[in-house]
């Protein structure tokens, strides 16, 4: 039995013949897709997984882990039984500590971005000449405010930190990275933390920074990140830190109890991505069936395409940002709005951006998730269309 329809949960339902529990009302869908339907680009059937082997539950929370009996308590009433509980129960949005937010509960006009129905509640409410404000410019951030921008929208993306998605790139990339957001319409604010929300008869006005600055605002986009969603977990009695502690065979504290995806924490980490959790959901369906297979982690890339005229492709992994003693190797050319860079250390190539141009990220995804030694050969080789191969 799997608790949770997201992506690693629908992967899972892909490979076994098992009872999925899905808490949204949807067949299972690509959530990296999201940003696309709330363009415009995609419908929302156009995002929907392939279908798993067994009827999915749609529309059941599961509320309660009885781990004697081995059942699940769902909020409808209904119980499941299982030999082997899988959750995959994903994660849920960051909702800052702002003046005007109480609880869970939103004003009229402010929206996470996490869900479809957050997406299509946002496409009914955002079309030209409405006045946005997103806050957060991390991965998320940046996406939304592209797809906002795509519908018509006077955009204003905020971020606390110095720069865009400075968890994945370096100063030369953001700064690249906020030109060609900025060319879409967007107005992008770094180094800015909001501070609270007006509001008037219960709806959204505007957006207060700490500097006294106050953001016109129709709607309010709340794309500050995500947090594991382990309340099921930690109401069993499950060890949880950040989130639901597995170990290689992605299982619990209880033997008979797995976790995989955004809510799952191996070796001390969370992903949060989409690439980890479909990784995770393969291994964990190979043991399942019997394979002597572990999991030892994912070493993830981060992939982005923003539209607009001309449109910019992104990849980054690893570390971008060089200690002392590595190597660095930058190219950069402005005519083509391309930028590239691999950080070396030793003998190992441990982290690059690229911009613009990504004929060579694959070449170095390969030899950065293997791990391997570099080849005796100019590190400049590492940033050509073949990536030195």
């Amino acid at each position: 039995m799997v608790v949770g329809g997201g992506t690693a949960g629908a992967r899972l339902a892909q490979r076994l013949p098992v009872t999925l529990l899905g808490e949204e009302p949807h067949a299972p869908y690509n959530r990296v897709l999201l940003a696309d339907v709330l363009a415009g680009r995609y419908a929302p059937e156009v995002i929907a997984l392939p279908a798993p082997g067994e009827p999915v539950r749609r529309g059941v929370r599961a509320e309660r882990i009885d781990r004697d009996a081995r059942l699940v308590h769902c909020a409808d009433g209904s119980t499941v039984g299982y030999d082997r509980l899988v959750l995959a129960t994903g994660s849920n949005p960051v909702l800052p500590p702002l003046r005007g937010l109480r609880g869970s509960r939103l004003p009229e006009g402010v929206h996470p971005f996490r869900t479809l129905d957050d997406c299509l509640t946002l496409r009914s409410l955002v079309g030209p000449g409405v006045r946005v404000v997103v806050v957060g410019g991390g991965l998320l951030g940046v996406s939304a405010a592209r797809a906002l921008a795509a519908r018509g929208a006077e955009v204003v993306l905020t971020q606390q930190g110095e720069r865009l998605m400075e968890r994945q790139l370096d100063a030369r990339a953001s700064a690249l990275l906020r030109a060609h957001v900025e060319s879409l319409g967007v107005e992008v604010h770094t180094e800015c933390r909001v501070s609270g929300l007006r509001q008037h008869d219960g709806a959204v006005t505007a957006v207060e920074l700490a500097d006294g600055f106050v953001l016109d605002a129709h709607v309010v986009v709340l794309a500050c990140g995500v947090r594991p969603r382990v309340g099921l977990a930690r109401d069993a009695g499950l060890d949880v830190q950040r989130g639901i502690v597995v170990d290689d065979e992605l299982r619990t504290s209880d033997p008979y109890i797995h976790a995989v995806g955004d809510c799952a924490e191996h070796q001390g980490r969370v992903y949060g991505l989409a690439g980890p959790a479909l990784e995770q959901a393969d291994v964990l369906a190979g043991i399942l069936l019997g394979d002597t297979g572990r999991y030892g982690g994912t070493r993830a890339l981060t992939r982005l395409t923003l539209g607009g005229p001309e449109a910019l492709d992104l990849a980054a992994f690893g570390e971008a940002t060089a200690q002392p003693g590595d190597d660095v190797v930058q190219l950069t050319d402005a005519t083509r709005r391309a930028y590239r860079k691999v950080v070396v250390r030793g003998d190992r190539l441990v982290g690059g951006v690229l911009l613009g141009d990504l004929a060579a990220v694959g070449a170095l995804a390969r030899a950065w998730e293997g791990d391997e030694a570099l080849p005796d050969a100019p590190l400049l080789h590492l940033l050509t269309h073949d990536g030195g191969s």
